[in-house]
């Protein structure tokens, strides 16, 4: 089975159970992975839910739901330590202008060999 690298906002439709069409395809063909930033991001929507791009039109309850998921992930969703991408992260991030969010999923992307989906 492939693998697939999905940004915050995938990752909270997945944990949500709140798959689209496409991302219930992709779960079904892919083992799932993210990054250490992108669980952050969404771990500090759950936390400050500010603004409406994350979880920000969620109910408390809903929130402290998936933060219930965000604290043990599904073992079927990975997470490549950051020890381990940090130096392809920092070559990446010299060569292309990129932030360190981005450089992180692209290294991931490789080191996992996976499709990044956003």
């Amino acid at each position: 089975m492939t693998k697939a690298v999905l940004d915050d906002h995938l990752l909270r439709d997945v944990l949500a159970d709140e798959c689209s069409p496409a991302l219930a395809r992709v779960k079904t063909t892919h083992e799932l992975s993210t990054t250490n930033l992108y669980l952050l991001r969404l771990c500090k929507s759950v936390v400050s839910a500010r603004g409406r791009q994350l979880t920000g039109s969620w109910t408390q309850e809903q929130r402290v739901a998936l933060g219930r998921k965000l604290i043990v992930l599904p073992a079927s969703i990975e997470v490549v330590a950051m020890q381990t991408l940090a130096m392809r992260m920092a070559e990446i991030a010299d060569v292309h202008r990129v932030s360190t969010l981005g450089a992180e999923a692209i290294a991931a992307s490789e080191y996992l060999d996976a499709a990044l989906i956003v």
